[in-house]
């Protein structure tokens, strides 16, 4: 890093960053709705059968993911006048099962999944394959005595089953959801740092998306970028002016590190910070 100054601390995005979503999530709709259209005991309306029988699962996942970029990047919490949140602060767990609604919806898939089943399918987003790299390279920073937190806009509950079930070693699950507001609110990070009991210089954030390293440098963190396959949203030019510049203290492209997938990513910025 920037005059080999280790962070005490890396706060880490977590979705596309260190899993990854889009197989899982593409996987899960397939697999799930090629079960209810092969079912005997069940019977659907024939334009629903033939709807979900064309449907691009692929694209279905990506409008997915695309609405809860714009729910957390344009959610206000409502304030009393006092000052107070008057209303309970919205999860993405509820988001997610409100957008699947109208996505659902938006397809013309009406009556494919009951209640119950949309509920469980909107919690897919619990259970999410980790990158080859990212749980051993994770470990690797833990040996090296830095802390490794999650700093997601999942919410606690979330964060806490993917990290059983992707075996990631996280020291610390810190949520949006503890600040009540989404990244890139200011509160967010500066609010982790406070919770970790460190400076915000003294923590780096990691993440596969330049727009939430920018809110974070805005906030005296120190910046990682580790490039992940189809997950930033800036344009080329954007992303290579921002390399050229050099405002991230870290940056691990695709192709950096040595062998295959799992001895890239997250374990080759264990290897640099241990330089």
């Amino acid at each position: 890093m920037s005059g080999n100054i280790k962070p005490k601390a890396v706060l880490c995005d977590v979705f596309g960053t260190v899993v990854n979503w889009r197989l899982t999530v593409t996987e899960s709709l397939k697999t799930r709705a090629a079960s209810t259209l092969s079912s005997p005991a069940l019977s659907l309306p024939s334009a629903t059968r033939l709807q979900a029988a064309t449907v691009d699962w692929s694209d279905f996942a990506q409008k997915w993911r695309n609405s809860y970029g714009e729910f957390t990047q344009n959610y206000t919490a409502s304030k009393s006048s006092s000052g107070e949140d008057s209303l309970p602060f919205k999860t993405v767990d509820q988001h997610h099962h409100d957008s699947l609604i109208s996505l659902l919806d938006e397809y013309q898939l009406h009556g494919l999944w009951s209640a119950d089943e949309i509920k469980e399918i909107s919690l897919i987003w619990h259970f999410l394959i980790p990158w080859p790299d990212s749980p051993s390279g994770l470990e690797t920073i833990n040996k090296l005595g830095i802390q490794t937190c999650t700093l997601s806009n999942g919410n606690v509950s979330l964060l806490t089953d993917m990290a059983a079930f992707a075996h990631l070693p996280w020291t610390h699950i810190l949520s949006s959801e503890h600040f009540g507001a989404y990244k890139p609110a200011p509160e967010v990070y500066k609010g982790a740092a406070k919770m970790l009991g460190l400076e915000p210089g003294e923590c780096a954030m990691i993440a596969a998306h330049l727009g939430d390293l920018k809110a974070a440098r805005e906030c005296g963190l120190k910046t990682i970028y580790v490039e992940r396959e189809s997950e930033e949203t800036w344009n080329k030019g954007d992303v290579e002016k921002a390399k050229v510049e050099g405002w991230t203290d870290l940056w691990v492209g695709l192709e950096d590190g040595d062998g295959d997938g799992d001895r890239k990513g997250f374990l080759e910025i264990a290897r640099r910070l241990a330089q």
